[in-house]
């Protein structure tokens, strides 16, 4: 720990130098006389509370003497909510550089006041786009991490809710917070991240929790299923709290991580549980349905196209009758690049036209590449039901790793027919039951393995609410 000096001059130079003042045009310095004395604070315009910091300066030129020391003037005479005596020069250019308002003091000697009246840039907190429910909350995290902790204080009012602060990357200092219940969360997995948040040896956080998540758990760059999930819902965040899960909220960022992750943790949804117990149950049955057709269905219908005698008779009429000009194979692998590209072009397309763009793109393509020749209507309606279906779920990685995998069986399938189809099912298999968790103790295939009986009942089924 590096300590300011004793004089009160020295220091109000040197932490000019430091910050830049003269440099940087958002950066202020304001000295005040107190009294007899003198105070010099330093803020950033723009991150501070106007109002509050007005008031805080009348009553600071009304007093009539000057205190004796920074912890006399924290104690008797700062009316401000959130202040704090340090002697720690890093933590007070950090606290600057966040938002925060430094103050020295004449009397204060080798301390300085810490004043937090900062405030971020936010937007409303509305309901996340792509996590609606048809009944229940509508607000959303957003890019200020204490706007967040907020909004999970208040639906979970216990005293055992702990919400540790960290900070990550030398250069960016990223506010993060480690949220868990105190009596619910595992103790080794909590320490484990604290002690790996703590260690990290990064320079910034430039992609939020993107660069967050890889740096807590060693990837492998063939394995694409997610290691986290994320979400945007407090309430949602709440329920995973409350079960025992621990949360990583970070500044700048409107997702929460929700740790340890499981391969059936992604196929629950809100919804289920804003709805009857017989409705959600229904639902989470359609979403289990629709996840594994989408990995299988196109790739089932390819081995059948390849050996119609494994094909019953009462779903002949799902083969071609027509086969192109293409391949088959290489139809519903374009027709997988196109479906991207759709996508792609509907992000960058300004939102007053990007449904209409993507539907009407979406059917003249489909039209014209029947009418040329270039894909058949069989490809065209599977791929449509795999693009669709991809939606039951809100996890952008989880959809990608299935793509992945659908088409890692259509090349072994082309390649190798039944023998190929076997193999990538096992493939998947392998790269499931591989896939790594925050700290490699929880499976990510839990509770079907280890196998527990009453959880996987309760991820199949939507039990009610114990009174």
């Amino acid at each position: 720990m590096v300590r300011i000096g004793e004089d009160y001059r020295n220091n109000v130079a040197h932490f000019e130098g430091k910050l830049r003042v003269k440099d940087n045009f958002d950066i202020i310095k304001k000295v005040l006389k107190v009294a007899d004395g003198e105070v010099t604070l330093f803020y950033i315009d723009g991150l501070i509370k106007d109002g509050a910091m007005q008031k805080l300066f009348i009553y600071l030129l009304s007093l009539q003497k000057m205190p004796t020391s920074a912890d006399a003037f924290l104690e008797q005479n700062m009316p401000y909510v959130e202040c704090d005596v340090t002697e720690n020069e890093e933590t007070m250019l950090q606290m600057v550089l966040s938002g925060a308002t430094l103050m020295l003091g004449s009397t204060f000697g080798a301390k300085a006041m810490i004043i937090d009246a900062r405030t971020y840039p936010a937007r409303e907190t509305a309901e996340p786009e792509n996590d609606r429910v048809m009944r229940g909350a509508r607000d959303g995290f957003v890019e200020t991490l204490i706007f967040n902790t907020a909004l999970i204080r208040r639906r979970i009012r216990d005293v055992t809710l702990r919400m540790q602060y960290l900070t990550v990357g030398r250069a960016s200092k990223s506010d993060v917070v480690l949220v868990y219940m105190e009596d619910r969360a595992d103790p080794k997995l909590v320490k484990y991240i604290n002690e790996k948040l703590s260690s990290l040896q990064t320079d910034a956080l430039t992609m939020g929790h993107e660069s967050l998540a890889e740096s807590l758990i060693k990837t492998h760059w063939y394995n694409p299923f997610p290691k986290i999930r994320y979400t945007e819902r407090p309430d949602t965040t709440a329920a995973h709290l409350l079960e025992g899960s621990v949360i990583l909220l970070l500044d700048n960022s409107p997702s929460a991580m929700i740790l340890p992750t499981s391969i059936f943790t992604f196929l629950q949804e809100t919804n289920d549980f804003y709805l009857p117990p017989l409705t959600g149950t229904y639902l989470r049955a359609v979403r289990h349905a629709v996840f594994w057709l989408t990995l299988f269905l196109t790739p089932l219908w390819y081995l059948g196209y390849l050996n119609p005698g494994l094909v019953p008779g009462w779903l002949q009429f799902t083969l071609p009758v027509e086969r192109g000009r293409l391949p088959i194979y290489l139809q519903l692998l374009l027709a997988e690049f196109v479906i991207d590209g759709l996508r792609m072009a509907s992000m960058n397309t300004p939102d007053m036209l990007a449904n209409s763009l993507s539907v009407v793109g979406g059917l003249i393509l489909g039209e014209f590449a029947v009418d040329a020749g270039w894909l058949i209507p069989e490809v065209i309606l599977y791929m449509a039901f795999v693009a669709i279906a991809n939606f039951t779920q809100t996890s952008f990685e989880l959809g990608y790793a299935l793509k992945f995998m659908r088409i890692l069986l259509l090349t072994l399938t082309a390649f190798f027919n039944l023998w190929g189809f076997v193999g990538g099912v096992v493939i998947i298999f392998l790269l499931i039951i591989s896939n790594r968790t925050v700290n490699g103790g929880h499976s990510y295939l839990y509770p079907l393995f280890p196998f527990s009986g009453r959880a996987l009942l309760s991820l199949l089924v939507r039990r009610k609410k114990k009174s």
